[in-house]
């Protein structure tokens, strides 16, 4: 690996990462297994080192069923003998075998997970969204015991309220349980609710190193779509329309920041929304997926890059 990537702690565990987490949503669906080989290979032969994943990817496409991500990221552990170098992340909630987070389901999704991953642990198991079905103090014990038996090393919430992470804390303090390490919320440039909801506050409480997702707002902060029309053209993401509502004067003011920025710095515009995002109050790594390894090499170029305070100033401003 390269020695001058930026790298972050986990939380409090002993796990410590590239500042940047590679999203494994694609795979084995806009990527398929030659291409998301490709794609883990110049990932990690950049400096990358930490994937993220979950159990329910890609089931809403058609003719998948969930875990085809795990899938190719396991053959592609068994094929390039790289486990040892990678730190993994998963989720349990949304496979549609293994919904929900009551004690014996998360017990048996993470038992699937692994033998789809071909790995013997998970560095990092997220509850991918909170289940209020499930007795919440038997979740909190039922990620614990999967620690305790080795099956994962640290555990994080992801889609969870503030007021549900503090209660998740209570119960593990009382029960003497393994507490979370990380929290993954939707936040971006053009996203960020998360300053105010309650969530930052309660990350900066309990030390959490937070991942967000969905980190170049579906394409839109890598100046993919400029008009409704980029959105509709030949080759464009399947989540191409969901970007639609980015496309007003504040986004397209946005943009123009953006174009400035990177043009200064002589890199792609991806890179510098990854950047800013990294360098925001809490945030440990933003993660960010590639259908290809073209698009992999802007989201690679912010593990070396540092914007200015003077930087980080103008596009808050810009996203307000």
């Amino acid at each position: 690996m390269s020695l001058d990537v930026l790298r972050t702690p986990v939380g409090s565990s002993d796990l410590e990462i590239a500042a940047l987490m590679l999203g494994g949503n694609v795979f084995g669906w806009t990527a398929d297994r030659e291409t998301s080989f490709e794609v883990l290979d110049a990932f990690v032969g950049g400096g990358g080192d930490a994937v993220d994943t979950a159990d329910g990817y890609s089931h809403w496409v058609p003719g998948n069923s969930g875990g085809e991500s795990e899938t190719v990221i396991g053959e592609w552990f068994a094929a390039r003998g790289s486990r040892d170098r990678v730190t993994l992340a998963t989720k349990v909630s949304t496979h549609p075998e293994f919904e929900g987070l009551a004690a014996d389901n998360v017990r048996a999704a993470a038992e699937a997970s692994l033998r789809r991953l071909q790995t013997d642990r998970i560095d990092l198991y997220y509850a991918h969204f909170d289940d209020p079905k499930a007795p919440l103090d038997e979740t909190v014990a039922a990620f614990s015991q999967l620690v305790d038996d080795g099956k994962i090393r640290a555990i994080g919430v992801s889609n969870y309220s503030a007021e549900r992470i503090a209660e998740w804390f209570r119960i593990a303090r009382e029960g003497g349980y393994h507490l979370p390490v990380a929290l993954q919320p939707h936040y971006n440039l053009v996203e960020r609710d998360y300053e105010e909801n309650g969530l930052r506050d309660e990350a900066v409480r309990e030390q959490l190193a937070v991942f967000p997702y969905f980190s170049l707002a579906k394409g839109f902060l890598a100046g993919k779509y400029r008009d409704e029309s980029d959105t509709t053209a030949e080759g464009a993401s399947p989540r191409a329309g969901q970007v639609a509502e980015y496309l007003t004067p504040k986004g397209r003011t946005l943009l123009s920041t953006l174009d400035r920025i990177a043009a200064e710095y002589d890199v792609p515009v991806a890179t510098i929304s990854l950047a800013w995002l990294r360098q925001q109050q809490t945030i440990a790594a933003p993660i960010a997926s590639a259908r290809n390894t073209e698009q992999l090499q802007a989201l690679l170029r912010s593990l070396t890059l540092t914007l200015s305070d003077s930087d980080l100033l103008q596009l808050s401003v810009a996203s307000q």
